[in-house]
């Protein structure tokens, strides 16, 4: 019997997914709202496929694939995410996802997706060589790419206006830890404040 889970902190997307996965034959599905239950419901239930967003309260779902990955789990991971896929596509690719689908494109492409990592194959979108629209945001783009996927989580949520305070509670990290990545990235990125990141942020297409 095909089992999946849904990971993903709106229920209407749930449902939409249920449904999805329905279609395709899926008898038992399960859901988890936060990164943190994860790897515990995988471990008790064993689904054969996880539909994963990135956006999850505690744990992201780049930590979460990191921890699956750490605790030997076998499931195949189709990422369904509204994060542009231009600079999250090859780190999911990387950390162990079999497709990468944006929420942004018509429910037939999950489907597809589901279908070809059901069948032992990938499902990624080319990206085209020629996205940059300046030498400009190239080189930002490059910037963004040398982030590690820690330093990229807390740069999103500092651009969408979230404090130190706010993003430690949320990563289960100390508020040291927090000003220590961000001192990190925003050198990285050449940045002065937080208000130039969220300006870099929205630039970037990455919120």
């Amino acid at each position: 019997m095909k089992s999946a889970l849904i990971v993903d902190d709106h229920p209407v997307v749930c449902a939409a997914v249920r449904i999805v996965l329905q279609a395709e034959g899926f008898k038992v599905i399960y859901e988890a709202s936060n990164g943190n239950e994860v790897v515990s419901l995988i471990r008790e239930h064993a689904p054969q496929l996880v539909i994963l967003d990135l956006h999850l309260p505690v744990f992201d779902g780049l930590d979460v694939m990191a921890r699956i990955k750490a605790s030997g789990l076998d499931c195949r991971i189709v990422v369904f995410s509204s994060y542009d896929p231009l600079f999250y596509q090859e780190r999911c690719q990387r950390a162990g996802a079999m497709a990468y689908v944006t929420k942004t494109n018509q429910l037939q492409q999950l489907h597809e997706a589901i279908r070809a990592v059901m069948s032992g194959y990938t499902f990624f979108s080319s990206l085209p060589d020629g996205h940059a629209s300046s030498i400009v945001q190239r080189s930002e783009e490059d910037l963004i790419d040398r982030l590690s996927d820690r330093e990229l989580s807390i740069f999103l949520q500092l651009s969408q206006g979230k404090t130190n305070k706010a993003i430690a509670e949320g990563m289960h990290l100390s508020h040291k830890t927090v000003s220590t990545y961000k001192k990190r990235l925003m050198q990285k990125l050449g940045l002065n404040s937080v208000v130039h990141s969220r300006e870099f942020a929205i630039r970037n297409h990455l919120i």
